[in-house]
């Protein structure tokens, strides 16, 4: 596997997760932003109506009428010098004096007034809409016409209101939303890249185990390979010598089968897989049993063994006990000496020494996720050990005996039932 690959795809991955969280809370947050800058437009618009409409409404009811008009409510009225200003015009009706309010709050064309007056006193009714004022200003118009008895229009109040200071507000507002929005996209960016980083540690994870599972394999299959191919080679140009390369070709064989099974055994492991059988298990009985099935190669290997028992996964614990064991019989040896083991058993903890060389104190504190014996394996034996240990809420520990030689604790719960 190309570790460089695996990662871009990853970081492609991850950046592709932040887009499309980015996107969808954008386009969520454009959304809400629209609907917030109408919302406000709208309402700016219903307060200028409501200001237009409560000046022609209260005009309206101070205008007499009685065959002539009667203004002299309206003159002195305070709605004279307020915004919006008003007019009162015949717009076509029977001919009397306009009145203007004193406020000017947007220059207005004469003629324009009149025009507006004109159409709601002969349509009869309510005419609004926007304008232009004489100095290009934008303004909002009402005209309203005033009714007789009969109900008929004798004349049209028309109200004005400029627009300016409400537009003003809503641009602030629209800047406002525009620059909280932008800010929230590049916060939500942010987490969306935290989180999508989060999302994908998982995938990360498994394929960073598969990556040392990968290369663990080529490490621990490297040597057996080379040397089975080896003794074939052998055999095939020395006939005579097959009878003595066999033994030893089905040994390494078995060797290799061993190896792949604890790979599998590791990969289930790290995955979450294997599913544990829990039971209780008299482990010094478990520990006698592994040594007597246990091919120890000219060792001399000696079990002090006092009752115990845990809960536990009997393959498993078979699996590390047997895992521990074997590294002490391949590595736990000075050069072309036998190799002396002994195992004691007791209060749910497995010990096992060896008389090799030791190992290397600064490797003692490892995960043993990459564990180096002083024989030079990968540790995937070992790596396997600790999984069990940890999973049956057990720990591994190793260290060097003063009179020389590893020493491995394979420490468990003591049962209770």
């Amino acid at each position: 596997m190309n570790t460089h690959s695996s990662a871009d795809r990853l970081r492609r991955l991850r950046w592709t997760l932040t887009a499309l969280f980015t996107v969808m809370n954008t386009l969520g947050l454009v959304v809400f932003a629209w609907l917030l800058i109408s919302e406000d437009g709208d309402q700016g618009e219903d307060r200028i109506d409501a200001e237009l409409s409560k000046v022609t409404a209260s005009v309206s009811r101070l205008v007499a009428f009685d065959g002539t008009i009667d203004l002299g409510l309206v003159n002195t009225d305070v709605l004279n010098d307020r915004c919006p200003q008003f007019a009162i015009l015949p717009g076509g009706a029977p001919a009397f004096q306009p009145h203007l309010s004193r406020a000017t709050c947007a220059p207005m064309s004469t003629q324009l007034l009149n025009g507006l007056a004109t159409e709601a006193v002969r349509g009869g009714k309510l005419v609004q809409g926007y304008q232009k004022a004489t100095d290009g200003a934008v303004v909002k118009v009402r005209a309203e016409p005033l009714r007789d008895s009969d109900g008929k229009a004798f004349a049209a109040v028309v109200a004005v209101q400029p627009t300016g200071a409400e537009d003003d507000a809503h641009t602030r507002f629209t800047l406002l939303v525009i620059g909280g929005t932008v800010l929230l996209v590049a916060v939500l960016g942010f987490a969306g890249h935290l989180l999508s980083g989060r999302s994908i540690r998982p995938a990360a994870a498994a394929l960073q185990q598969q990556e040392v599972l990968l290369a663990e394999t080529a490490h621990d299959l490297r040597t057996p390979v080379a040397a089975l191919r080896a003794l074939a080679e052998t055999a095939m140009a020395n006939p005579a010598q097959s009878a003595e390369l066999l033994p030893r070709t089905v040994r390494l064989a078995a060797r290799m089968g061993g190896i792949i099974d604890d790979l599998l055994v590791r990969a289930r492991l790290a995955a979450g897989v294997e599913q544990l059988s829990i039971q209780p298990i008299w482990l010094d009985q478990l520990v006698v049993g592994v040594v007597e099935d246990t091919a120890t190669e000219g060792a001399e290997v000696t079990v002090t063994a006092a009752p115990t028992k845990v809960d536990g996964d009997p393959a498993l614990l078979q699996r590390a006990i047997g895992n521990l064991l074997d590294n002490a019989v391949r590595y736990g040896r000075q050069p072309g000496a036998k190799a002396f083991v002994h195992l004691t058993v007791a209060g749910g903890t497995v010990t096992v020494a060896d008389h090799g060389p030791g190992i290397d104190t600064t490797m003692a504190g490892d995960a043993f996720d990459r564990f180096a014996s002083t024989g030079g394996s990968s540790g995937l034996g070992l790596s396997i050990v600790r999984w069990v240990a940890q999973s049956h809420g057990g720990t591994l520990a190793v260290y060097n005996a003063d009179e020389g030689g590893a020493i491995f604790e394979l420490r468990f719960p003591v049962s209770t039932s």
